[in-house]
């Protein structure tokens, strides 16, 4: 059983980018470790990250089409602004987590807006890279692989 991570733009930034507030690691350590963990869960993990709104559609369709029993993403600033990916992700009909690295309710006005949770079984955020794991966690529980 496969599930798909799904980073959006600047992810790709992560080690360097505001570290005091999306902390050190960077992108391909967090794949590794849901990788890892998704090995003890029994279900594979693969990963996608684009800066780009179409190319995260095209991955959200491509994820149905593929037999991927969920998603879990972090759209990033799309979090706010897009409605097609909201669209996507509800119109695939799989079950998806959205996660953020930091507490979106606790910064800028703008960025407590989600146009992407209520299409989601939860919202994961302020845990850091945890987040994902947790995320992980929860998805396989629900699909109900173990």
């Amino acid at each position: 059983m496969k599930i798909r991570v799904i980073h959006g733009p600047n992810l790709n930034l992560l080690g360097t980018r505001e570290p005091e507030v999306y902390g050190t690691r960077t992108l391909a350590d967090i794949d590794a470790s849901l990788i890892g963990l998704g090995e003890e869960l029994g279900v594979q993990v693969e990963s996608f990250q684009s800066n780009h709104e179409g190319e995260l559609i095209d991955a959200v369709q491509q994820a149905a089409r593929d037999g991927v029993a969920g998603i879990i993403i972090n759209p990033g600033g799309y979090t706010h602004t897009s409605i097609a990916l909201r669209d996507a992700i509800s119109g695939v009909g799989l079950p998806c987590i959205e996660v953020h690295l930091s507490n979106i309710h606790a910064r800028e006005p703008f960025r407590q807006q989600s146009y992407i949770a209520p299409v989601c079984l939860g919202q994961i955020c302020g845990l850091g890279e945890a987040g994902y794991g947790l995320a992980l966690r929860a998805l396989v529980e629900r699909i109900g692989v173990r």
